[in-house]
């Protein structure tokens, strides 16, 4: 956690974009986001933007507490936002 709290200083902002059902399990389409200006497992910070959008279920009990939580979302599109990166980029 703390490689991702260095890479991402100003956080890693959630943002919930459509709810698709109600309780006991909540699924949404979430953005996730922020501003890589922190080095990340070798790479140094570039100052962009990086986001990554995917869909969440939450199963929640009575007392709508969240039992179980599932994410879907593809890997890929995510760590496409370090290719900003020179060195990912092999200069």
């Amino acid at each position: 956690m703390a490689t991702f709290t260095t890479a991402f200083p100003r956080g890693f902002a959630i943002e919930v974009l459509d709810v698709y059902s109600g309780p006991p399990r909540i699924a949404f389409k979430f953005r996730h986001w922020g501003y890589m200006e922190g080095p990340f497992k070798g790479h140094p910070p570039h100052g962009q933007r990086v986001e990554l959008f995917g869909v969440c279920i939450f199963h929640v009990d009575e007392d709508m507490k969240v039992d179980k939580s599932e994410y879907f979302y593809e890997r890929g599109n995510f760590l496409a936002g370090f290719l900003s990166c020179p060195v990912m980029r092999g200069n």
